[in-house]
């Protein structure tokens, strides 16, 4: 008993979401397709072009929709003439007027209806007929938007979209005033001035720029004429060029190699010439390594001349000094004296040559 209760609850709510849902999709189709659920009054209107105004579109009286177009036929041969279908209580006389206009910049149109001013006017009856000289067909923008097509071209998508806009608005009476379109064309008329001057110090630099090149044009011929030279022998020796990187990454690799071997030996080099120099700086040996570097020169002059006669040198000794450091045998009898003569040795020679 309790599962058929489950079961017939569970049926009723299904039934509500279902009407519930018929109920909304049926009014989104009433206010998306216009659809009214009066019977409304039909007229009719002739134009001298109804070009894509279609079955459906809106009928409004100062942007209110109040109806509908039933039908769009031909008439007369050159003209339209346009069934439509308005409320009840929209009462249109014989000097009332329809107007095609723009819904928007794709091309969707509506019929706008004015009732006219004329107080002595009669009813118009339904089923009448509103004549082709109380009707305006839809604006030709090809050929007002080809007067601004210089405009059009210097401006952003935006832009133009806001301007077209603006001029279809205008042009039809929906709003805004001719003033207020052309403060909106000088502002934007105003900015491309403002670019226009800066494209023309841009032409003004890549002039002077230029005048610079054509001054270089000889170099600038050999430069690139060189240039296309390289560029051709690195063409035809890339096989070459590729193939040495091989040989330049084992390079490397032993030149790695060689440096981390020889670091331990460089190091040590390192720390002799530090005390070297130190052993150099001392004030007794300073003066005798600046005199040994002034004379180095005219002693190169001298080693450079004589090596020009052969792969050998010739020298002559004409003095020497030195000292002979000896064990110390003091306790040796005669060896004491030996040492001493031989501690100290001086060598000079007394040939001509050398007295100068």
């Amino acid at each position: 008993m309790s599962r058929n209760s489950a079961t017939i609850s569970a049926a009723i709510k299904l039934g509500i979401f279902t009407l519930a849902s018929i109920l909304v999709t049926g009014l989104l189709v009433v206010i998306m397709g216009n659809i009214g659920f009066g019977g409304g009054e039909e007229y009719k209107a002739v134009f001298s072009n109804a070009s894509m105004l279609q079955e459906g579109d809106d009928v409004r009286i100062a942007g209110v929709s109040v109806g509908e177009v039933s039908s769009v036929d031909h008439y007369e041969r050159a003209h339209a003439v346009i069934t439509f279908r308005v409320k009840d209580e929209i009462d249109l006389t014989t000097e009332s007027r329809a107007e095609i206009r723009f819904l928007n910049l794709v091309g969707d149109r509506y019929m706008a209806l004015e009732r006219g001013s004329d107080s002595d006017a009669q009813p118009l009856e339904p089923e009448g007929t509103i004549p082709i000289e109380n009707t305006s067909p839809a604006l030709d923008l090809t050929v007002l938007f080809n007067g601004f097509q210089p405009l059009f071209q210097a401006l952003r998508p935006d832009q133009v979209n806001e301007l077209s806009l603006n001029l279809v608005q205008v042009l039809q009476g929906e709003g805004g005033t001719v003033a207020s379109l052309m403060e909106k064309t000088a502002s934007l008329t105003n900015s491309l001035a403002d670019r226009d001057r800066l494209i023309g110090e841009v032409i003004d630099n890549l002039t002077q720029t230029l005048d610079t090149v054509d001054q270089r044009r000889e170099q600038l011929g050999q430069l690139i004429t060189e240039l296309k030279g390289w560029m051709t022998d690195l063409a035809r020796d890339r096989s070459t060029i590729g193939a040495s990187l091989d040989n330049v990454s084992e390079l490397t690799v032993v030149v790695a190699d060689l440096v981390r071997r020889s670091r331990p030996v460089v190091k040590d080099d390192i720390v002799q010439l530090r005390r070297l120099a130190a052993l150099l700086n001392q004030p007794e040996n300073r003066a005798v390594v600046e005199q040994t570097l002034d004379r180095l020169p005219e002693s190169m002059t001298d080693q450079t001349r004589t090596g020009t006669y052969g792969s050998w040198y010739s020298y002559y000794l004409c003095e020497f000094s030195g000292k002979i450091e000896l064990p110390k045998l003091e306790n040796i009898p005669g060896v004491k004296a030996l040492t001493r003569e031989l501690s100290s040795i001086r060598f000079h020679s007394t040939a001509d040559r050398c007295q100068s």
